[in-house]
C-alpha cells in the first residue's frame, strides 16, 4: 500500500491534529517494507511523504488543505471556500435526538420490518405506542399497509430518511442486532453525566417528548445515534 495514501487516510480520520511521531508509528510496517533501516530514516520518509501531500493539497484545484496545527497535521477547508462551506452547513438538517425507548423501537422496526405495534411491544416488553408517533414525526418510519389478521393492525417500516440519517445504502447494511445494541449502550455510557444533572443527548438523538410518556420508563433512559457512518 502507498505510504502517502496511508498518511492521507490517517489525517482525514483524525479528530485532532496528529503528529509526525504518531503517524510514523502507525505506518511503521509500510515504511520498513519500503526499505527504511532505522527510526531516523522512517521518520524522514514519513516527513517527505507528508510534504508531498501538503504540496498536492495546496494546488488550487483542491478545496481542502493539510495544515500544521498545534504541533500536528490536520485537514481543513481552504479560506477561499469558507463561504460555500458555511452556506452548506446552514442547509443541513439539525441532528435528530431520540430517547433510548425511541431508539429501541426504531431498531425493532428496522430489523423486523414491516412490524405492528403489538409485535414491537412483545419484543420490547413495554408499550411502544407513544414513541411510534415521535418516529413518524421525524420521518424515520412510515406506514406499510395493514397486516391481514384480526383487527388489521398498521404495519410500520423505515424510510429513506432513516437510511440517510444512519448513512446506509439499504437495510441490508444494518449491523447485527447484537452489534447495534452494543453501539447504543456504549453511546449512552459515554454521554451520561452525574445523576443530579440532566443527561446529555448523543448526536443521533431530541429530548423525549410527552408522547413517549405511556412507556413509563426510567428517567435515566429518557435521552440518547452514527455516523458517519457516516
Amino acid at each position: 500500500m502507498s505510504l502517502k495514501a496511508e498518511l492521507e487516510a490517517i489525517i482525514y480520520a483524525a479528530e485532532t491534529p496528529i503528529t509526525l511521531e504518531q503517524m510514523t508509528q502507525l505506518v511503521k510496517e509500510t515504511v520498513i517494507a519500503e526499505g527504511a533501516a532505522d527510526e531516523a530514516e522512517m521518520k524522514s520518509r514519513v516527513r517527505s511523504s507528508l510534504e508531498e501531500l501538503v504540496g498536492e493539497y495546496g494546488a488550487p484545484d483542491h478545496g481542502i488543505e493539510i495544515r500544521q496545527v498545534a504541533g500536528g497535521y490536520r485537514m481543513s477547508t481552504k479560506p477561499e471556500q469558507h463561504e460555500v462551506v458555511r452556506a452548506f452547513a446552514k442547509s443541513l438538517k439539525p441532528p435528530i435526538r431520540l430517547s433510548l425507548p425511541a431508539l429501541e423501537t426504531l431498531a425493532v422496526i428496522a430489523y423486523k420490518q414491516p412490524a405492528t405495534v403489538p409485535e414491537i411491544n412483545d419484543i420490547r416488553g413495554v408499550d411502544s405506542g407513544g414513541v411510534i408517533g415521535t418516529l413518524l414525526d421525524r420521518k424515520l418510519i412510515t406506514t406499510a399497509g395493514r397486516k391481514q389478521v384480526i383487527g388489521r393492525p398498521i404495519l410500520y417500516k423505515t424510510t429513506k430518511e432513516f437510511l440517510m440519517r444512519f448513512g446506509l445504502k439499504d437495510v441490508n447494511e444494518l449491523p447485527s442486532m447484537e452489534e447495534f445494541e452494543k453501539l447504543v449502550a456504549e453511546s449512552f455510557q459515554s454521554e451520561l453525566i452525574p445523576a443530579e444533572s440532566a443527561p446529555s443527548a448523543p448526536e443521533v438523538a431530541q429530548p423525549t417528548e410527552s408522547s413517549e410518556a405511556p412507556e413509563a420508563e426510567p428517567a435515566s433512559e429518557s435521552v440518547s445515534e452514527t455516523e458517519k457512518a457516516g
